[in-house]
């Protein structure tokens, strides 16, 4: 095998530091992931940029791609093990999805890396907002009355796939906090079921934007490798904690996390 391809993956001069970094990341995301589900991966490409150290924002974007993909993977078992997954429901939302994240995937690559933080700075922001001010609604009483009712949930959670795989592949996130609220308002999961079957649909765009990525030659698979070790013991925590830390509070904190990580992205790429 040629020397530079076994470079490329192996990636021999990672620094120790640069590995205990990585794990770190990883128990933060998948942590944030297994307590909150949706938005916990919005974390992963500031801190492979800001902690980790990858300079290209498209490799930050491909490397977080594969490791939230993973770590949701993961934590799917964990969650399965509690009786919370609800597959034929996460997999409406992952089939149509995967179509629109190999699109948002091409339209990410194809963006200059200060655009793309940017955007992605703007994106946290509305992410927090929702955090702070939404609200969790109700599935309609209806949803399994009639069948022409079961339709529409159904073309909404493929529309709402596609549109969600479409931003997971753009900026290489899961997309939980967009697929929580349409899982419990089409069909009438609760929140705890709903944060374990966006897993599904997390999963499948993480793995389907790295390789689109991957492809291209922006993932570091090694730092992704360690990133899914720490997510593995994040997730595994933050799963068997979740019922005992009070949901608005935590997403509250993390949202003004997000507010001041943002800030920092956009004000940092455009003046620095």
């Amino acid at each position: 095998m040629d020397a530079a391809l076994v470079s490329y993956f192996l990636l021999p001069q990672i620094e120790s530091t640069t590995i205990i970094l990585s794990v770190l990341s990883g128990i933060i995301v998948g942590f944030i992931l297994g307590v909150i589900g949706g938005g916990g991966s919005i974390l992963a490409v500031p801190l492979l940029i800001y902690l980790v150290g990858i300079e290209d924002p498209h490799i930050a974007i491909g490397t977080s791609a594969l490791a939230v993909g993973a770590n949701a993977a993961v934590n799917l078992v964990f969650h399965k093990k509690r009786g919370n997954l609800k597959p034929k429901m996460g997999l409406y939302f992952a089939i149509p999805g995967i179509l629109g994240a190999i699109i948002g995937s091409q339209l990410g690559l194809i963006t200059p890396g200060d655009s793309l933080l940017v955007l992605f700075g703007f994106l946290m922001i509305v992410i927090a907002y929702k955090m702070i001010v939404g609200k969790n609604k109700s599935a309609p009483e209806n949803v399994s009355v009639k069948g022409s009712t079961i339709i529409l949930q159904k073309k909404k959670l493929w529309l709402s796939g596609i549109l969600v795989g479409l931003a997971s592949g753009y900026f290489g996130i899961g997309g939980g906090f967009l697929i929580m609220p349409s899982l419990m308002f089409t069909s009438g999961l609760s929140i705890t079921e709903a944060i374990a079957t966006s897993l599904i649909p997390v999963s499948a765009f993480g793995f389907t934007t790295a390789t689109v990525y991957g492809i291209e030659g922006n993932v570091n698979w090694l730092i992704s490798l360690f990133f899914v070790i720490g997510g593995i013991a994040g997730g595994f925590i933050g799963t068997r904690v979740m019922n005992k830390i009070p949901k608005k509070l935590l997403m509250k904190v993390f949202a003004m996390v997000l507010v001041i990580v943002a800030s920092y992205i956009i004000t940092n790429t455009l003046l620095g």
